[in-house]
């Protein structure tokens, strides 16, 4: 499903449904705080087929999520995505590297129908990975099973924080990427919420410079690269084409496909509780899917409405030439200004037409980054 070819106020490019927030994991960035036991007010099965009968109403393969917290916590997560695959959706899943993430459950995912296993690994190596994710054996583990899913043919995604203290890890990573066949890089940069709140972001000139070195990757490695909470990605990519730089043609899993994507704009969020979220990393509710179906919520709620509509943005964001294509996380925007239609402060970038003050930075421009030039 190609986002140019469908119209994002009706429907997202991807829906993510966060089925649970218990997982044994203590991860640094963690956006839920999780914890090991599980709500008792989590949509039950029931609840979530409901859910998922409604999203199939979206059209045909719409893509959808099952995220947590750790989702294979629940016992009836392959009976989820049998469901949802029947749905006619679009079935794939983000798994913590838990003792619960085997081969033999990868098989039954398989089975049902998974379309693609996504795995965060943040770390090149067992030590660096285990310490961000608090847990030993975790690396190796997920290792082991993204080189299963691979064998059983799932396509593979891999999920990397970006903050400053994974940012040395990153060619290296990449590299790692590679050598497990995956289809996608997902690089997610750092939005301080829930244990995230901890870590130190990189400061907003770094974060130009990462992502220029990404369009290198994307020129040079087999898989795609794309960016989460990070859509002023699109505007370095087009800066370099405008300059005649050459850039990857973009594919399936490519920059190009995501153009204008971002919180409540081609992606909605499902908590476990049944609320309703632009995103993950925007804890703003426009309603519960017990009360109200998804397909109105997303369509017609003002929250998801207001940040579809690019005019509706302030600061620089609104004043941006890219902001068509970019739009800036309204993530980041509501977490440093608690206004989500505010500037992306993550962004360096100034508009040539942008005549007001630039807005005091947030992110903390003097910290020393281990990843210099």
């Amino acid at each position: 499903m190609h986002p140019r070819d469908i119209d994002l106020s009706e429907r997202p490019f991807v829906l993510i449904w966060e089925v649970t927030q218990a997982c044994e994991l203590e991860c640094k960035h963690c956006r839920a705080d999780a914890r090991p036991d599980r709500h008792p007010g989590e949509l039950t099965t029931a609840e979530g087929k409901e859910l998922l009968s409604e999203v199939a109403e979206f059209g045909d393969d719409q893509l959808v999520v099952l995220s947590g917290g750790d989702p294979l916590v629940r016992d009836d997560l392959v009976e989820l995505v049998r469901y949802g695959v029947e749905q006619g959706l679009s079935m794939t899943l983000t798994p913590s590297g838990t003792d619960a993430l085997t081969p033999e459950i990868v098989d039954e995912l398989a089975d049902a129908g998974l379309r693609r296993l996504a795995l965060s690994v943040d770390g090149a190596s067992a030590e660096a990975h285990d310490e961000f994710r608090g847990e030993p054996g975790s690396f190796e583990g997920t290792v082991s099973v993204a080189r299963h899913a691979r064998e059983r043919g799932i396509p593979l995604q891999i999920n990397t924080t970006v903050c400053r203290e994974t940012l040395p890890e990153l060619p290296d990573l990449a590299d790692l990427v590679e050598d497990l066949g995956a289809v996608l890089w997902s690089v997610f940069f750092l939005v301080p919420i829930g244990r995230g709140q901890v870590l130190d972001p990189i400061d907003p000139e770094r974060s130009d410079r990462v992502m220029e070195w990404l369009l290198e990757q994307s020129r040079e490695r087999s898989f795609g690269v794309k960016t989460t909470e990070a859509p002023h990605y699109r505007r370095v990519a087009t800066q370099a084409r405008q300059g005649g730089e050459a850039v990857a043609p973009a594919t399936a899993d490519e920059i190009g496909r995501r153009t204008s994507i971002r919180a409540g704009n081609g992606f909605a969020f499902v908590s476990h509780l049944g609320e309703v979220y632009p995103s993950g990393f925007l804890p703003v509710s426009a309603g519960s899917v017990r009360d109200r179906s998804i397909v109105d919520i997303y369509r017609n709620s003002d929250l998801f409405t207001d940040l579809r509509d690019v005019e509706n943005l302030n600061g620089k964001c609104g004043a941006c030439e890219y902001r068509g294509v970019c739009g800036g996380s309204r993530s980041r925007a509501y977490a440093y200004t608690g206004d989500p239609l505010e500037s992306d402060p993550l962004c360096p970038y100034v508009p040539s037409e942008y005549d007001g003050p630039t807005p005091d930075q947030v992110i903390d421009r003097s910290m020393s980054n281990p990843a210099d030039d």
